[in-house]
């Protein structure tokens, strides 16, 4: 009686949960712009000046830039990220006006070097006095004081306009600036006239390394040229998320009645694990703050039916048991050991397919993979553990004793 009352308060709490935070985790799931509409654009980044090399420092400080400037347009958490060598992947959306997002995306990065000398206040920082193709290419780069403090030793083209303005502005700031965005306001400490200079106030190498991308990226300005297009209407975006919430919908019913109907007990059992499979998994994509894609959905419903060859494989290494002549509690031992190796071989080959696809995939097959890993491990936490615990309370009850209840009949059923 014992047992039978915990498997009863298990899945009541399971279920409580799920329909307590559900609500919550959906509403909170960022769609992707196959599901809301926006669009998708893949550039190739190319240096401004003549001879010049996209480095992978360049490359990645390009994607935070469209990303800021994404984000100034009052897009919601666009997806930047950089593939191979020499291009960026942009995602975004909920656009409205695309032509607006799209024209300042491509700009080349605006690196300034801002002062207050003239400007209406000490801090309006209006007066640009060097930009970023005053810097030698590269030249930025992280040093240490003899305090072992971090310092960003930058050099410039034209010596003469560095001493001149560092000489106008001994004691007062040089604010430096990306895409007016001022990301540091070091005060000059005194004339620069040898073409060099550093800059202090950064808190870690880290921090300083950060900037010093930064400058370099401003002294290598990359032209981004677009190489495709993808653009989704918001229309077409909500058919999509209805249509597969319907075809989700009618899917998970099926599969709950196929397991009911020809695995009866174990089905019963099957079915609890399966929701709950489902709730981890939207729990994991909460967590991973991932963006829901129709080849996310996909991983999602393999991912589905990966946890139901689970409960499968296991249910008829019980059943067989049961027609060998064995006891229930005998079968379940050994129908639960003998499905194991089986149910974790398919696991690991699984595993290698999705790891290979997330190393050598780009964008949405990378997020594929990524969903398919994550469906893998949970259901083995959950339709491979919880379900052998949940059976296993089941049949020490002793309420469970007949073949009938795991589908098999007496017919069936060999002596030994």
């Amino acid at each position: 009686m014992k047992r039978l009352l915990a498997f009863v308060v298990v899945v009541l709490v399971a279920f409580g949960l799920i329909a307590w935070t559900s609500p919550g985790l959906l509403n909170s799931t960022k769609l992707g712009l196959d599901l809301k509409g926006g669009f998708e654009i893949l550039y190739e980044a190319q240096p401004l000046t003549e001879g010049g090399t996209v480095t992978k420092d360049s490359l990645k400080q390009t994607a935070i830039s469209l990303e800021k400037r994404a984000n100034k347009t009052g897009v919601a958490e666009p997806e930047v990220t950089t593939e191979g060598k020499n291009r960026i992947r942009v995602k975004i959306a909920g656009v409205t006006d695309e032509k607006k997002v799209r024209e300042m995306m491509k700009k080349p990065a605006d690196l300034e070097f801002r002062s207050a000398d003239g400007c209406k206040s000490d801090t309006d920082y209006c007066k640009v006095e060097l930009v970023g193709s005053d810097f030698v290419e590269g030249a930025a780069k992280v040093v240490y004081d003899s305090l072992n403090q971090p310092l960003i030793e930058i050099k410039v083209k034209d010596k003469s306009k560095l001493a001149d303005v560092s000489t106008r502005l001994v004691n007062k700031v040089l604010a430096i600036y990306l895409d007016d965005d001022m990301l540091s306001d070091p005060v000059v400490q005194q004339p620069l006239t040898d073409g060099s200079a550093t800059i202090s106030g950064q808190r870690t190498p880290a921090e300083a390394k950060d900037l010093a991308d930064v400058i370099n990226l401003g002294a290598l300005p990359l032209k981004l040229t677009e190489k495709y297009t993808q653009s989704v209407g918001a229309t077409l975006g909500q058919k999509s998320l209805e249509d597969t919430a319907i075809a989700g919908a009618v899917a998970s019913v099926a599969i709950l009645l196929f397991m009911l109907i020809f695995y009866r007990l174990p089905g019963v059992v099957a079915s609890v694990c399966l929701i709950v499979f489902v709730w981890v998994l939207v729990i994991a994509f909460w967590l991973m703050n991932a963006t829901l894609t129709l080849p996310g959905i996909a991983a999602f419903v393999l991912g589905i039916g990966i946890a139901v060859d689970t409960n499968i494989i296991t249910a008829e290494r019980i059943k067989d048991e049961i027609r060998n002549g064995k006891s229930i509690a005998s079968a379940l031992r050994s129908g639960n050991k003998n499905s194991f190796r089986t149910v974790i071989d398919a696991h690991i080959t699984n595993i290698i397919a999705a790891g290979v696809l997330y190393f050598i995939g780009q964008g949405s097959v990378k997020g594929f993979a990524v969903v398919q890993l994550a469906s893998i491990i949970i259901n083995i936490l959950t339709n491979l553990f919880l379900t052998r615990f949940l059976l296993h309370l089941l049949v020490k009850s002793g309420r469970f004793n007949k073949p009938s209840y795991y589908g098999v009949k007496g017919d069936e059923i060999r002596a030994l």
